[in-house]
């Protein structure tokens, strides 16, 4: 199985974990999560779509405990 792509952090992800303060919580998660947020929020093909799934990211991360709507639990 070839390795998943590794994507680049986009501006207005890094400007939207900032203003909500944020980042901390977005880097202590692990780095296959931090990757999946990326891929999963710039491969939206449409506007809406892109901004919900990164308001679930920012609420996820927010709130703790919760991955893709699943639970989770740092080891």
């Amino acid at each position: 199985m070839p390795p998943r792509p590794r994507y680049p952090m986009p501006e207005f992800m890094r400007q939207a974990l900032a203003s909500r303060g944020l980042m901390d919580a977005y880097h202590a998660r692990p780095a296959y999560q931090r990757n999946d947020y990326i891929g999963w929020i710039t491969r939206a093909k449409r506007e809406e779509t892109r901004a919900r799934r990164l308001k679930q990211m920012l609420d996820e991360l927010e709130h703790g405990g919760v991955y893709m709507k699943m639970k989770w639990h740092p080891k």
